[in-house]
């Protein structure tokens, strides 16, 4: 079975505390775009997990995201791991605040659960994604969403569909937890008007959502080129610039999708990783059954 994965943008990310079991609280307005990667789930009879790519960067072993939602899969159900091979084609940008992991990792849950017959409700696999990655739930349903908790708490919202996207990396990483270590280090920390984003996602008011947009990392994590990227990105008639996730991607929102083109050819110029793609209504497309 082979499925386009999606990546993620955050309208919003704050982090509102720690949890008990120490993983943080978070409150995210997440927006799926047209950036896929490609995954093929197939069964074997290698009783092994196998993770085949062409990417040199991405694991092959059990550090692999999509290798441990395999693993969690079969561990959560009654199926019987005769051996399953997971090919992965990577578009999405690494470490890079999108999702692209999460995304991978979602693809394995859905092509998994439609292989074995779905033994797991929609509800049971959102949790096991959860277990796997905070991103993944978000991930499996995507479109435009309120994920918060540890990201296994969804609620869809009104869609923000037909709008460019902008995507722009910076020839840098970020480690996700890094960056929630330096969260917790930090003297203080500036918290979002969550109350009026979301009202205007419920209420698709795009010019209060554009205005109340926001992301908590970008008072922590630093990236140089963020103002450059972002001024390039406004000087094209961007109607929202913010950093994805814990970064450093920096995307631009755009209502117009020839300025969103003429932004994009200006950043490739200066950058190698910029994508230019579209709002997406759902995180998983099925490409072959």
């Amino acid at each position: 079975m082979k499925v386009k994965a999606a990546a993620k943008i955050n309208l919003m990310l704050d982090v509102l505390g720690t949890l008990p079991d120490g993983y943080h609280s978070l409150f995210m307005l997440m927006q799926s775009v047209s950036c896929y990667d490609t995954v093929t789930v197939e069964r074997t009879n290698s009783g092994k997990i196998e993770i085949l790519t062409d990417n040199p960067r991405v694991p092959t072993d059990e550090k692999n995201i999509a290798y441990k939602a395999a693993a969690a899969f079969f561990a959560g159900t009654q199926c019987e791991n005769t051996g399953i091979s997971i090919k992965i084609e990577k578009v999405i940008p690494m470490a890079a605040g999108l999702a692209g992991g999460s995304a991978d990792a979602a693809g394995v849950l859905f092509c998994l659960n439609r292989l074995f017959g779905a033994p797991l409700s929609e509800m049971r696999l959102l949790k096991i994604g959860e277990s796997v990655g905070a991103d993944v739930p978000f991930s499996l349903t995507g479109g435009t969403a309120l994920c918060m908790d540890k990201g296994g708490v969804i609620a869809p919202l009104q869609p923000l569909s037909g709008k460019s996207v902008v995507l722009c990396k910076p020839d840098m990483d970020v480690s996700t937890v890094g960056a929630y270590k330096k969260i917790d280090e930090a003297e203080r920390i500036r918290h979002m008007d969550k109350n009026a984003m979301l009202y205007a996602a419920h209420n698709g008011d795009y010019r209060l959502l554009c205005e109340k947009a926001g992301n908590v990392f970008e008072q922590v994590i630093e990236v140089p080129q963020r103002p450059v990227i972002k001024g390039i990105m406004r000087t094209h008639g961007a109607d929202l610039t913010l950093m994805s996730g814990s970064g450093p991607t920096v995307y631009g929102l755009f209502s117009d999708e020839a300025a969103a083109q003429k932004c994009a050819d200006v950043l490739h110029t200066q950058f190698r990783e910029v994508h230019l793609c579209k709002t997406a209504a759902s995180g998983i497309e099925v490409v072959e059954p």
